[in-house]
């Protein structure tokens, strides 16, 4: 007890706590105590009442108000001057652009599967691109990866994906950059834009696709939109922050010389700002290849495509063959743009191995080979269609399915016993505390929980969302996917936690799990979908368990962050007190990151949303089947689409919640 007590003084360190921030800091705790004791009260003696429960084939009068709006803007599309004269023309310069490449890639416009470049010009031209950009290493990956697509049998479906992920990000950096460029440059358009920006990335990759398949139709148009839409948010803040990231004094010694702002902003902040904007074309990039995934729910053709297919039929051994190409064009990515921003850094060429006279040569040198393969592939046909007695995908799709199926038979105990412990010890139990509660109950107490947070502004928002919700006519629903969703980050925290601290405590650790948690967060959110329905088959349990592992490095790496930043002296103090490790955990590293644990548990909530929806896809219900069935059948759409505003507003609330929870004052202990 005594080292305990003298552990307590390290947490004063700083300012000490106030008393009015004590007294708010008791409101609050008696707040969230009123909330929990009215929830539970209300479902207590109002159980099974005033649920607003919603059966599967039934609509609400808004519902049908949105399917007759679809039907409207099917029969009006063609005269309507703002289809006739802006979104069909968009949408018909978009599918050009995309059309161009997926000839080049992937098929010729007459229809025939063979490209305008054959499948080995198409290998030569991306490995030299790469050693261009990046450097040798990065080049053979890409040669080795997009020649294993051809052994796959799905050289043709990844081109397809290759050239929609092209299309998106040329349009999104035409578009983003100058944008990032404006608001860097200007407070003004900072203003304008942050919260526009707040709002997309709130947003899962999901909701995009009802609205424009209703405005663009469904086709590669459609997705390429949805994608640009997706991944903009990256690279136009990232090229916000490189130019406002520029020192002061910097800006103020060229203004000196007499520079406009034109010449600052091209000799001095682009320059600058280069490393930081190739950052943004990295991360715009990976999220155009996630969304052109799941793009395929709005017959975007290539690897998602045949993902989405798999999944419906619980073909495993396929969602795997081609779950690994998305992994592996994920993984191409992200080297090529990164090692393209580490040759953007000041001095990257003078360290690097070759000078730039002899780069230049051998770049030329390799560029007349690959035009010289270029020929080959447009003139024979085994470099131009990939052949067919490589095609080893039957075979790894085979391996696969029966490797599935030998588990789910001889580990069926284990699986289906874990699986059923849960679901009804847990998951059944706490999501009939949210959906069996009268709705009125659970809003108010929800929205008494926001106002204990952050007072009246986010109980005011709250509330509109919760509004929003019940006027939408999916409030169960909606009850449904949160329960999923708030268990999952539970877990999520759990491992954010144990790792995390583990990682900010130990550079060791730090340094063998990194590179794994990096290669989680290169996956696309489909992926996580295949193994574990071959594991638990197609149920809402996989699609929780999906969800876990695809948010889990993002709020570990977080957390790893927060506890690794805290100031040594702070722990050598405590250790000299005669603290334990544990308690050194418990007492100080982990109050004083209590703010960068609710980031983390932020933005695990987001990827956890994001996750869940898309596990409607293998047999998760609520919001996501409704999303799912609005694109399969016509006569649900209006349901499909109040679906995803639902999704929308339930972001909206969890993120603003959490985000309060990170910036409410912390209750220090004074000894």
């Amino acid at each position: 007890m005594a080292t305990l007590f003298r552990a307590r003084p390290v947490l004063a360190a700083g300012p000490g706590t106030t008393a009015g921030n004590r007294r708010r800091i008791s409101r609050r705790t008696a707040l969230l105590l009123g909330a929990g004791a009215l929830w539970l009260l209300g479902y207590l003696f109002l159980h099974g009442t005033g649920t607003l429960a919603l059966p599967a084939s039934e609509l609400t009068d808004l519902h049908r108000s949105l399917n007759h709006f679809n039907s409207w803007i099917a029969e009006n599309r063609a005269g309507n001057p703002v289809f006739m004269y802006v979104l069909t023309p968009l949408r018909g310069a978009v599918g050009s652009v995309a059309g161009f490449f997926m000839a080049v890639f992937a098929a010729s416009p007459t229809g025939q599967v063979i490209p305008v470049m054959g499948w080995l010009g198409t290998v030569a031209v991306l490995t030299w691109v790469a050693f261009a950009v990046g450097n040798l290493r990065v080049a053979l990956l890409t040669a080795v990866v997009f020649s294993f697509f051809g052994f796959q049998g799905l050289f043709v479906d990844a081109a397809y994906t290759f050239a929609l992920v092209v299309t998106a990000v040329l349009l999104t950096l035409l578009a983003g950059i100058p944008l990032g460029v404006l608001a860097g440059i200007s407070s003004r358009v900072q203003k304008v834009v942050t919260p526009v920006l707040d709002f997309m990335q709130t947003m899962p990759s999901f909701v995009y696709l009802a609205p424009l398949a209703l405005v663009f139709l469904i086709g590669p148009a459609s997705a390429v939109i949805a994608t640009v839409i997706f991944a903009a948010p990256p690279v136009i803040r990232l090229t916000s922050h490189g130019i406002r990231s520029i020192p002061e004094n910097t800006r103020e010694a060229s203004d000196s010389l007499g520079t406009t702002g034109w010449q600052r902003l091209r000799t001095l902040q682009l320059p600058m700002a280069r490393r930081t904007i190739v950052m943004g074309i990295n991360q715009s990039t990976m999220a155009a290849l996630s969304m052109v995934t799941i793009a395929a729910l709005i017959a975007a053709p290539g690897l998602g495509q045949v993902v989405v297919v798999a999944l419906q039929s619980l073909d495993v051994g396929t969602a795997v063959n081609s779950g690994l190409g998305i992994v592996l064009m994920a993984i191409v990515l992200d080297r090529v743009t990164t090692a393209a921003s580490q040759r953007a850094e000041p001095g990257a060429r003078r360290s690097g191995r070759l000078s730039g006279r002899t780069r230049f040569i051998v770049l030329s040198a390799a560029l007349i080979l690959t035009l010289g393969l270029v020929q080959v592939s447009r003139t024979v046909m085994w470099a131009a269609v990939f052949p067919q007695n490589l095609n080893v995908g039957p075979a790894i799709s085979g391996g696969v399915s029966a490797a599935s199926d030998w588990l789910q038979t001889n580990l069926y105990f284990l699986t289906h016993s874990f699986q059923e412990s849960v679901t009804i010890g847990i998951l059944n139990p706490f999501q009939s505390l949210l959906t069996d509660t009268p709705f009125f109950v659970l809003a108010a107490a929800i929205a008494i929980a926001a106002f204990a947070v952050g007072g009246w502004k986010l109980a005011a928002v709250t509330s509109f969302c919760l509004a929003a919700i019940i006027s939408l006519g999916l409030w169960n629903d909606t009850m449904v996917t949160l329960a999923s969703s708030l268990l999952a980050i539970i877990v999520v925290m759990v491992l954010g936690v144990v790792f995390g601290v583990a990682m900010g405590r130990s550079s060791r650790i730090d340094q063998a799990m990194r590179p794994m948690l990096d290669a989680g967060q290169t996956m696309p959110a489909f992926v996580y979908l295949v193994p574990f329905l071959g594991l638990f088959g197609a149920n809402r349990f996989t699609a929780i368990v999906a969800a876990i592992i695809y948010a889990a490095p993002v709020a570990i790496k977080i957390t790893a962050d927060g506890i690794a930043g805290i100031s040594p002296t702070v722990v050598e103090a405590a250790v000299s007190s005669g603290s334990t490790p544990w308690q050194v955990i418990s007492k100080v590293q982990l109050p004083m990151a209590r703010k960068t644990l609710a980031l983390a548990a932020n933005q695990g909530l987001m990827y956890v949303l994001a996750m869940v929806v898309i596990g409607a896809l293998v047999g998760a219900g609520g919001l996501g089947y409704d999303v799912v069935a609005g694109f399969v059948q016509s006569s649900v759409f209006g349901k499909g689409l109040a679906a995803g505003l639902a999704i929308v507003f339930l972001g909206i609330l969890l993120d603003r919640i959490t985000q309060a929870a990170a910036a409410a004052p912390v209750r220090k202990r004074i000894s």
